[in-house]
């Protein structure tokens, strides 16, 4: 068994796995060659180039894990929803879904084909020897761009429509869980070996906003029987931690909340009186903070030997960003990222 997936089970291997969020795609200079100009849902799209771009960054740097190239909307464009990915901004759509009547015509729609997908990810899996990660994105994530037509800063449309309607937030929400549960079961078709949960705005929440409004229709797919491991991950969620982790095999933490703490956090929480998870073991993944790819090693090397520390403090540890990879880090510095944690104790027999 990989390294990646014994620690996604709790366990602890010989080496401390590492990947990085966004390895695949625009730090690479391979990847701006092979892509040219395509426009990104596209490329997504198309098995065999969506494989090789997968493939990259495991035969540059050597990492433990090969996260798919893809994008967390390409289900909402499976279903026949006109988005794009504007470069520079994200994701985009003529108009927001915000109204009734073009909600229940968005939630209308179904997902009839995944066989691009999935034809990636096994044009994936046939190129590397670590396992293939699939992702998508958790329904707050997904709604928050369909309602607002946009990214946004705020996400204040989102908030909205969660509190002036709340029924009608949920069947959004249901409906974005149901388009990433089969993005999710296209990519463990292909030979997907685990999967990650993205609910990147969901720090904008409340904790009593989140467990009330988002909650659900999350753990409808973290409950969802994969077959597969999973991993859950916000920005800015420190707060929300003890409700990310339900049903979640490994919490990614982002790069504003101690990896320490979390540890801690998620310690009590299994431990409590009547905890549904007591035996369930303590798994991070991260969190190495992006600015720091951009610092000299004297500045870098002691932030990652800080985050090993950290993560030996848990039963397994996932080495990972606290967020994606910036699009203008030196490949190098990755790659010597993963050697560092390769040569390092990992903790076993502590």
């Amino acid at each position: 068994m990989s390294c990646f997936i014994s620690a996604l089970k709790g366990s602890r291997s010989a080496v401390t796995p590492v990947w990085f969020m966004r390895q695949a795609g625009r730090s690479l200079p391979e990847y701006r060659k092979i892509r040219g100009n395509m426009p990104m849902l596209e490329a997504c799209l198309t098995p065999e180039l969506a494989g090789e771009i997968t493939a990259q960054p495991v035969r540059r740097h050597g990492v433990d894990a090969a996260v798919f190239f893809s994008d967390i909307v390409v289900p909402i464009r499976l279903a026949d929803v006109d988005i794009t990915i504007t470069p520079g901004v994200g994701p985009t759509l003529p108009h927001g879904y915000d109204t009734p009547q073009a909600v229940e015509e968005l939630i209308s729609r179904q997902i009839t084909d995944t066989d691009p997908v999935t034809q990636g990810v096994r044009c994936a899996a046939e190129k590397v020897s670590v396992p293939v990660l699939a992702f998508a994105g958790a329904p707050f994530t997904l709604a928050a761009y369909l309602i607002e037509g946009r990214p946004t800063r705020d996400h204040l449309g989102a908030r909205i429509l969660m509190h002036a309607d709340p029924k009608l937030f949920s069947r959004l929400l249901n409906w974005c869980a149901e388009m990433s549960i089969a993005f999710i079961r296209a990519q463990v078709k292909g030979g997907a070996k685990a999967y990650q949960l993205f609910d990147s705005w969901a720090g904008v929440l409340s904790a009593e906003d989140y467990r009330r409004h988002c909650l659900p229709a999350t753990q409808k797919i973290l409950c969802t029987d994969f077959s597969v491991p999973s991993i859950h991950f916000g920005v800015g969620t420190q707060h929300l931690l003890p409700a990310m982790a339900q049903n979640a095999d490994c919490l990614g933490i982002d790069f504003k909340t101690p990896l320490s703490q979390a540890v801690a956090l998620l310690r009590e929480k299994y431990a409590s009186p009547g905890a549904q998870e007591r035996k369930k073991p303590v798994v991070v993944q991260g969190n190495i903070d992006p600015a720091m790819l951009m610092c000299p090693p004297e500045i870098l090397r002691p932030h990652l030997d800080s985050v090993l520390a950290a993560g030996r403090k848990a039963d397994a540890h996932i080495v990972n960003l606290g967020h994606g990879v910036p699009k203008n880090t030196d490949p190098d510095v990755l790659t010597k990222i993963v050697e560092y944690v390769h040569s390092q104790k990992t903790g076993e027999n502590d």
